[in-house]
C-alpha cells in the first residue's frame, strides 16, 4: 500500500488480529509471565469519550512492549456490569437492566476494538453474567463459613472454631467477633442445642448480619456507600440521603486492618495512594475508658456505662463534658424526660446529613444535652453528656471524652455551650483564645500524674485503668466493617435463605455449592414493594427448595470487582473460580492501571478478599496488585459563544470572543465538535442550537470568523465538551489518537484535551510513512549498510524509548520518535537495517502502522508483536551527542539531543521546528534564541 490510508490500514489489521486470535494467550509457557490489568469499566450508555482510553493506551503500550521483551503477557478486558445507572433506567422505562447493559457493552467493545488494544477477548468477563457471579456467590459462602483467628492472624474454616468450643469453650478464643458474645465453657457448649450453637457461630463468621447505621436513600430505595453520597444527596439523581439503622449483611474487614496496613510496605504504589489507605484504615494507639452514667448531676451511677476510646488518656483530668453519637445505643436510655424533645429534634436533623458531611464540617457547632452525666473514674467528677453529629456511631465506640483545652473542636463546643475549659499542662498557652494540643511540659490539675511528662503519664494511667478494671490499653482502627447489602434489583443475589428458629426469629442459611448460581428472578417492577421490601420481594414464588424465602437484598457493586482478576486467568472454567494451575502460573497482577477514585473503596475491598482467599489456600499471593499506577484525568477544553444582553436587538446576537469586552454578554457552552482551531462552524451552530434560537441569530465576527472563548473544565455532556474517540479515529486514525493522548503530558497528571493539537501528531505519522514511501508511492527502502550517523540516531532512540517505557514516561517517548524521524528524514535514510528496527520500536504506540510496514518489509504477516525489542549499542549512544535543555521564558519545556559539532544556527532551526516548542510558543515569534554550546538553549519571548 503506497498511500497512508489510516481507515483502510486500521480496519485491515483489526480484522486480522481478531480472525487470527493474535493476542490470545495460554496459561502455560516457557516464557516468564507478565500480567497487565486495567480497572475494568462500568459500561455506561454514553460510551467512551477521549478521556477514558488514557490508561488503556498506556497499559496496551506496556503490554506490547513486554511481549517484545520476551514475556507471556496476560492483558484482558471485561465489564463491571452490575450497577445503579442501568437499574435507574429500568425503573424509568420498564426495560430489563440486562438489555441496557448488553447494548452498552456492545458499544464499548466496538470502541475499544477500534483503538487497536491487544486484549485477549477470549477471556472477557461480565460481573452480571450468572456464570461469573456464581463464583462471587461462592466466595460469599466461603466467607460465611470462616472465622478470623487473631492468634494465627488468618481466616480459618468455622469447623476449627467449633472444635475449640467443644474442647475448651470460648474463654481462650482470640477471634474477630461481635462484642456481645457471652463466655461459655466446653460443657456448656456441648449441652447447647444445635440451634443455639449455630446462633453463636453467627457472631464469629467473617460475613454476618447486624444492625448498622447506613446511608439510606428513600428516592432510590437503597443503601448507598459513602462514595455514592455527596453533600447529603445521592451522587446519582441528587436524592436526599439520611442516616438509618437497618438490618444488613456485613463484611468483617476490620479483622484485616493491621494486615492491610502492613501489606502497603510490600507493593509498588505511590506514597500518596498508600497514605490515603493508611488514613482510611486509621491505626491509633490509646486506651479504652469506662465512664459510669448518672441521670442527674446529684444522682448516683446506674448500671449503664459509656466506653470511650482515646489516644490521649493523658488528658483525662481535662475532660469537662462527653459527646456521644446521635445513633449511640444509650441515647434513648440515658436521655431524661426534660431533654427528650430537644434530643429527638436534633436526631431528626442529623439523619439528613451524610457521615462525610458530618465529619468534614468543622465550622458548625451543634449538639443537644441528654440530661445525663458521666462520671470520670479518675476523680469522680460528673460531666454532662451531649449528642453531636460530629461523632459517629461506627467509629471507635461512638463516644468522645471532650478535652477543650487540648482539642479545637471540643474548645469550640465548650465555648458554644459555656462549658469549662481546664488547663492540664504547664506549657499550654492562651487556651482562652484557642485549644493547645501540646504534649510538652508537665501536668497540672491532673491528680496522680501532676508533675509527670507525657510518656510517664500514659504508663501510669493505663496501668491504673487495668488494675481497677475500668479500662485498658488498646490499638484501634478507623476502618469499619463493610456494609454488604443493597436494596436493589440489579446486583448479585445473596446465596442465603431464612428459616425461623424456635422463637420465630429468622436465621440465615447458605445455599449449597451445587445450588449456585442463584439467578436474579423476574420482577414486574424494579422498585421496592408497597410494604418497603427490596425489589426482589416482587419475585413471585421466589423461594428455596425448602420453601423458605431467600435474602431480598443484593450484593453491593464492589462484590464482583473484588476478585475479577482471578477469573481472567481461567474465564471459562465451570468447576472453579479459576484452576489452581492457572492461578499458580499468573499468581497476581504485575501492573494495574486505573483512577485514584478507587483508592479507599475498590482497592481496600480487593485487598481484603485477596487476603482471605490466601488464608484459605485458594491463592498463593498476599497482595493482588504488585505495581499500581493512577492515570491522570484528561480534562475537557470547553468552547464558549457570547450572547449580547440587550433589549435593542429583535433577535439573538452572538459576538466573537475578541470583541466581547465591548458588550455586556453571557457566556454559553457550545459543542466543541463544531469548533475547529477555536473557530465556530456557524451553520452547524444554527442547525443544532435551536434552544438558543441560533437559526435566527446575528453574528458579530472578527476577520469574517466567529472566534470562541476557551476554558479547561471536567469533560461532561452538560458542558458540551465531550469528544467522541470514534470521531477522532475516523478523521485521524487510532494510531494518531494513541500517540496524541500519550503526548499530552505525563501519564499520572491531569491535562486538557485540545483537538487543535492533534494535527501535529497526524503529520508525524505521515512523515514516518514517507521514510518508506515517497509522495509518488514508490518504495524507498534499500538493503544497504547503514551509516554511522544513521546508527547513532537509531540507537539513541532505542535507548530512550526503552527507558521511557520502563519509567512509564510515554509522553517523552513520543517526542523521541518525532525527533528520530526528523533526523532520519534530514539524513535521507531509507536503510532496512534502520527502518525495520524502528518499526518494531514504535509498534507498542502505533500498532496498525507498524503491522502494515512490517508486512511491506517482507516479514511474516501480522507478526510484529512477536519480534524482539531492538537492542541499543553503547558505541552509538555516547560522546557525540549532548542533550540540550530547551528553556522558554525561563522554564525548561523539553530536552533535545544534538551532535556536539552541530552549528548554533542548525540547533536554533531544529529547536523552533520541534513540536513541543511550537506548542509552547502558541503562535508567537520569539525575540531571540540563545544557544550556549554544550549547556542550554534559551528561547526568549
Amino acid at each position: 500500500m503506497s498511500e497512508y490510508s489510516h481507515r483502510e490500514i486500521e480496519k485491515k489489521w483489526q480484522n486480522f488480529w481478531e480472525s487470527n486470535e493474535v493476542y490470545r494467550v495460554q496459561n502455560e509457557s516457557n516464557l516468564p509471565k507478565y500480567y497487565v490489568l486495567d480497572m475494568f469499566p462500568y459500561p455506561s450508555g454514553a460510551g467512551l469519550h477521549v478521556g477514558h482510553p488514557l490508561g488503556y493506551i498506556a497499559s496496551d503500550i506496556y503490554s506490547r512492549y513486554k511481549r517484545l521483551k520476551g514475556f507471556n503477557v496476560l492483558h484482558p478486558m471485561g465489564f463491571d456490569s452490575f450497577g445503579l445507572p442501568a437499574e435507574q433506567y429500568a425503573i424509568q422505562t420498564g426495560q430489563h437492566p440486562a438489555i441496557t447493559t448488553e447494548q452498552n457493552i456492545t458499544r464499548y467493545i466496538e470502541q475499544l476494538k477500534n483503538l487497536g488494544f491487544s486484549y485477549d477477548w477470549s477471556r472477557e468477563v461480565r460481573t452480571s453474567d450468572p456464570s461469573y457471579y456464581k463464583w462471587t456467590q461462592w466466595i460469599f459462602t466461603e466467607l460465611f463459613e470462616s472465622w478470623y483467628n487473631n492468634d494465627a492472624q488468618k481466616a480459618e474454616r468455622i469447623e476449627t472454631l467449633v472444635a475449640i468450643f467443644e474442647k475448651n469453650g470460648n474463654q481462650s478464643v482470640n477471634a474477630a467477633c461481635d462484642e456481645d458474645v457471652a463466655s461459655f465453657t466446653a460443657d456448656e457448649w456441648n449441652a447447647y442445642s444445635e440451634e443455639e450453637k449455630y446462633k453463636i457461630t453467627l457472631k464469629y463468621r467473617i460475613t454476618y448480619v447486624a444492625d448498622a447505621t447506613v446511608n439510606w436513600c428513600p428516592g432510590l430505595g437503597s443503601v448507598l456507600s459513602n462514595d455514592e453520597v455527596k453533600d447529603g444527596v445521592s451522587e446519582r439523581g441528587g436524592f436526599p440521603v439520611i442516616q438509618k439503622l437497618m438490618r444488613q449483611w456485613m463484611m468483617r474487614i476490620t479483622a484485616y486492618s493491621q494486615r492491610l496496613l502492613d501489606g502497603l510496605d510490600h507493593v509498588d504504589w505511590t506514597e500518596s495512594l498508600k497514605e490515603q489507605q493508611r488514613n482510611w484504615i486509621g491505626r491509633s494507639v490509646g486506651a479504652l475508658v469506662k465512664f459510669p452514667v448518672a441521670t442527674s448531676k446529684d444522682g448516683v451511677a446506674g448500671e449503664e456505662t459509656i466506653t470511650v476510646f482515646t489516644t490521649r488518656v493523658d488528658t483525662i483530668y481535662g475532660v469537662s463534658f462527653m459527646v456521644i453519637a446521635p445513633e449511640h445505643e444509650l441515647v434513648d436510655v440515658i436521655t431524661t424526660p426534660e431533654q427528650r424533645g430537644n434530643i429527638d429534634a436534633y436526631i431528626d436533623l442529623t439523619k439528613k446529613r451524610s457521615e462525610r458531611d458530618r465529619t468534614s464540617d468543622v465550622k458548625t457547632v451543634s449538639g443537644a444535652f441528654t440530661g445525663a452525666y458521666a462520671i470520670n473514674p479518675f476523680n469522680d467528677e460528673k460531666i454532662p453528656v451531649y449528642i453531636a453529629d460530629y461523632v459517629l456511631a461506627g467509629y471507635g465506640t461512638g463516644a468522645v471524652m471532650a478535652v477543650p483545652s487540648g482539642d479545637q473542636r471540643d474548645w469550640n463546643f465548650a465555648k458554644h455551650f459555656d462549658l469549662p475549659i481546664i488547663p492540664i499542662l504547664d506549657s499550654q498557652k492562651e487556651i482562652d483564645i484557642q485549644a493547645d494540643n501540646t504534649k510538652e511540659g508537665k501536668y497540672i490539675n491532673s491528680g496522680m500524674i501532676n508533675g509527670l511528662t507525657f510518656h510517664e503519664a500514659n504508663k501510669v494511667l493505663v496501668q491504673w485503668l487495668e488494675e481497677k478494671g475500668v479500662g485498658k490499653g488498646k490499638i484501634n482502627y478507623r476502618l469499619r466493617d463493610a456494609v454488604f447489602s443493597r436494596q436493589r434489583y440489579w446486583g448479585e443475589p445473596v446465596p442465603v435463605f431464612y428459616k425461623n428458629d424456635s422463637t420465630g426469629e429468622p436465621l440465615p442459611y447458605l445455599l449449597k455449592e451445587e445450588e449456585l448460581p442463584l439467578n436474579l428472578p423476574a420482577v414486574d417492577k424494579y422498585l421496592p414493594t408497597e410494604n418497603g421490601e427490596p425489589p426482589l420481594g416482587r419475585a413471585a414464588g421466589w423461594a428455596h427448595g425448602s420453601g423458605n424465602g431467600y435474602e431480598l437484598s443484593t450484593m453491593p457493586g464492589w462484590a464482583g470487582s473484588s476478585w475479577y482478576w482471578y477469573r481472567y486467568m481461567d474465564a471459562k472454567n465451570e468447576n472453579e473460580f479459576a484452576s489452581k494451575e492457572a492461578i499458580d502460573y499468573w499468581r497476581n497482577v504485575d501492573l494495574y492501571i486505573g483512577g485514584t477514585e478507587h483508592a479507599t473503596g475498590h482497592l481496600l475491598y480487593s485487598r481484603f478478599w485477596n487476603k482471605f482467599l490466601k488464608d484459605r489456600g485458594f491463592v498463593p499471593e498476599e497482595e493482588p496488585f504488585k505495581k499500581l499506577i493512577n492515570q491522570g484525568m484528561i480534562q475537557g477544553r470547553s468552547s464558549f459563544v457570547y450572547r449580547v444582553k440587550s433589549d435593542e436587538y429583535s433577535k439573538p446576537v452572538f459576538v466573537s470572543a475578541g470583541l466581547k469586552s465591548q458588550y455586556e454578554v453571557s457566556a454559553l457552552h457550545v459543542d466543541v465538535n463544531i469548533v475547529e482551531n477555536d473557530i465556530l462552524d456557524i451553520e452547524k451552530f444554527k442547525a443544532t442550537r435551536l434552544d438558543l434560537a441560533a437559526n435566527n441569530a446575528e453574528f458579530i465576527l472578527e476577520d469574517g470568523k466567529y472566534h470562541c472563548g476557551v476554558e479547561v473544565e471536567k469533560m461532561s455532556k452538560s458542558k458540551f465538551n465531550v469528544v467522541n474517540p470514534d470521531d477522532i479515529v475516523t478523521k485521524y486514525g487510532a494510531d494518531t489518537l494513541r500517540l496524541y493522548e500519550m503526548f499530552l503530558g505525563p501519564l499520572e497528571q491531569a491535562k486538557p484535551w485540545n483537538t487543535n493539537g492533534i494535527d501535529g501528531t497526524y503529520r508525524f505519522i505521515r512523515k514516518f510513512w514517507r521514510l518508506f514511501y515517497n509522495d509518488q508511492g514508490q518504495w524507498l527502502v534499500k538493503d544497504e549498510a547503514a551509516k554511522p550517523e544513521e546508527l547513532r540516531v537509531l540507537h539513541k532512540t532505542i535507548k530512550k524509548i526503552e527507558e521511557d517505557i520502563e519509567h512509564f514516561s510515554f509522553n517523552t517517548g513520543v517526542s523521541a520518535f518525532m525527533m528520530c524521524v526528523n533526523e532520519l528524514g534530514s539524513l535521507k535514510c531509507n536503510k532496512r537495517a534502520i527502518l525495520q528496527e524502528l518499526v518494531i520500536l514504535i509498534s507498542p504506540y502505533a500498532p496498525h502502522l507498524s503491522e502494515e510496514l512490517w508486512d511491506a518489509l517482507g516479514n511474516e504477516k501480522g507478526t510484529v508483536s512477536k519480534a524482539a525489542f531492538p537492542k541499543w549499542e553503547q558505541q552509538y549512544v555516547v560522546d557525540a551527542i549532548f542533550e540540550y535543555p530547551i528553556q522558554i521564558n525561563g522554564k525548561v519545556r523539553v530536552t533535545l539531543p544534538f551532535a556536539l559539532d552541530t552549528a548554533a544556527t542548525e540547533i536554533e532551526k531544529e529547536v523552533l521546528a520541534n513540536e513541543i516548542v511550537i506548542k509552547w510558543l502558541d503562535g508567537a515569534t520569539p525575540k531571540k534564541v540563545i544557544v550556549v554550546p554544550k549547556r542550554i538553549v534559551n528561547v526568549v519571548m
